[in-house]
């Protein structure tokens, strides 16, 4: 919120006061989906705000990592840090091996189907980007000297105008009609 209210002309107090956010959870927090014991993982990198979910025996991992053929996500959005999501990769290899991970989205590998689960134990032998064999400068130069050669992902502005907000769309104005903005001289 702090981090693009600004880019689209808007009051971040304005914009906190209105998200559809329930709650904010802390890292290391635990609370239940129905009765299974789950547990908030901060895991910064992609962005400063990244957060993985541990319910019961299943990590859901958003950007921090993918299949262990495709790594994990990119750092260069604002905010982001690879040394971050490096240390982040490593606090997700010390839950147990047979942890099911969930990815945020994949997008297939090389003749590969697109998948969604995967293990602790897959992500730390077998992740191109981040498992146990590569060392965090290895890392950092990787994602940084990679992630220069990305374009901005084709829905970057509407999407981040809609997660500001926990997923409501920006408020209607005074004729009732709402707006994705797209600033044309920030990025």
């Amino acid at each position: 919120q702090e981090t693009f209210a600004g880019l689209f002309g808007e009051d971040v107090e304005q914009v906190v006061a209105t998200a559809a956010f329930d709650r904010f959870l802390s890292d290391g927090e635990e609370f239940k989906v129905g009765g299974v014991p789950s547990r908030a993982l901060w895991t910064p990198g992609h962005t400063p705000a990244c957060m993985s979910y541990l319910i019961g025996d299943a990590l859901f991992t958003g950007d921090a990592m993918f299949m262990p053929d495709f790594g994990t996500g990119r750092c260069d959005f604002p905010g982001g840090d690879a040394r971050a999501l490096y240390r982040s990769s490593r606090k997700i290899f010390e839950l147990p091996d047979e942890t099911r991970v969930f990815v945020g989205h994949d997008y297939g590998g090389e003749g590969r189907e697109v998948a969604w689960e995967t293990t602790v134990a897959a992500e730390k032998s077998d992740n191109k980007h981040a498992s146990l064999s590569v060392s965090e400068d290895e890392f950092v130069k990787f994602r940084v000297e990679r992630d220069a050669t990305l374009s901005a992902p084709k829905l970057l502005l509407p999407s981040v105008q809609v997660n500001m907000r926990g997923g409501a769309l920006p408020p209607a104005d005074e004729k009732g009609v709402r707006y994705l903005k797209i600033p044309l001289d920030a990025l």
